[in-house]
């Protein structure tokens, strides 16, 4: 499949699943063979930069198709349904994309450059579920800008992108300062570690990046904000990271859904009933947090609170869902061979995304006290 899409076309909700449904198609030949040995789902990248999913966020006058936040999470709800590994690592990329366009419209001189490199092939991971609000990798001002030394976890995507969104610390005590930046993953001192030996996504090959003295230019720090603080550019990742990621979940939990009806026990029509009412009730608070926060969201909390919440049904819901699906199928979903006993593992991961669930709850129970004028303990 060639993406029929040009850049002065604006794609329909079916163009973008139809995108999905065949990077999806890709990924499943190859699943089972990646989940096995931790290795990157590489053929799904392949076809989703040869149809356009990977620019599918960018804006059409800069080389992409175009498509909404809306038609974003459809699309990543599709190829999560087909490979949990391949939506979420595309996720971390797609979101920042999204971010990129936030803020292109607010004015950032170099975003506009970053939305014609991603249209042009660079795909970008994420340090961001690393060390969230308090990074433990430290910057050194120097000549011409800054030193970087650390090391992230959790980078999602790293064999393949060409760049990485990081973080770290200036100074120290009350006055630290977070530099939020966009540095080469080809950049001297930086390396990967493979760490990636996990229970489940283990297709996102989501390694380690160490950086060792590097050099990072003045010009490439895209934002700061106070160490220990969710603000500034960590706000405005995290409002375009929710809905995305949560995609991906409610996705796994559809394909589970539909595994387990190919393969039910007789008399499980209720408990398949229940795993549709589940997906409805997620799909309706992921999209109606997606239609609140609007296609410029005002990153703020109110908006965080927003997306987090539907987040945090969609990941739990999600879970609830891949369980059902295991009772439905019985014990042929307990073999390996089964997508099931993928599916269970893969959507494990739904819990340990900024912010948790838990997390999510302490957030709008501070804000529910403060809204009542009452101080939270």
């Amino acid at each position: 499949m060639t993406s029929t899409l040009t850049p002065t076309t604006s794609p329909t909700d079916a163009d973008v699943l139809a995108l999905a449904a065949h990077v999806g198609a890709a990924a499943a030949a190859h699943d089972a063979l990646h989940d096995r040995d931790a290795t990157f789902v590489a053929e799904a990248y392949a076809a989703a930069a040869d149809v356009g999913y990977l620019r599918l966020a960018v804006p059409a006058e800069f080389g992409g198709l175009g498509a909404t936040m809306r038609q974003v999470v459809l699309a990543e709800e599709e190829l999560g349904s087909r490979s949990g590994a391949t939506a979420l690592a595309a996720a971390m990329h797609l979101y920042l994309s999204l971010v990129q366009c936030w803020r292109r419209r607010r004015g950032a001189a170099d975003a506009e450059t970053a939305l014609r490199r991603i249209a042009g092939g660079l795909v970008v991971a994420t340090s961001g579920g690393s060390d969230w609000v308090c990074p433990t990798t430290t910057a050194i001002e120097v000549d011409g800008g800054y030193r970087f030394d650390g090391r992230k976890t959790f980078c999602s995507q790293a064999p393949v992108a060409g760049a990485i969104s990081t973080s770290a610390t200036l100074g120290d005590g009350p006055d630290a300062v977070v530099l939020h930046a966009t540095v080469p993953l080809s950049a001297p001192g930086v390396r990967i570690v493979e760490t990636w030996d996990t229970l489940g996504m283990r297709g996102t090959a989501s390694h380690d990046v160490v950086f060792d003295g590097v050099h990072v230019p003045a010009a490439s720090i895209t934002g700061t904000r106070p160490y220990g603080v969710l603000a500034g550019p960590l706000l405005a990742a995290a409002v375009h990271f929710a809905p995305v990621a949560a995609a991906a979940y409610l996705g796994i939990a559809r394909g589970a859904a539909e595994e387990a009806g190919r393969i039910a026990k007789p008399g499980s029509a209720r408990l398949l009933g229940e795993m549709q009412a589940r997906l409805r009730v997620a799909r309706w608070a992921l999209h109606s947090a997606v239609a609140e926060m609007g296609d410029d969201p005002t990153v703020d909390e109110d908006t965080l609170a927003t997306v987090m919440t539907a987040k945090r049904h969609v990941v739990l819901e999600a879970r609830t869902v891949v369980d059902i699906a295991l009772e439905v199928a019985g014990g042929r979903g307990f073999f390996r061979s089964s997508p099931l006993e993928r599916a269970y593992r893969d959507v494990r991961a739904g819990m340990f995304h900024p912010l948790t669930p838990e997390d999510t709850l302490t957030l709008l129970g501070r804000r529910a006290t403060e809204a009542a004028g009452v101080s939270a303990r």
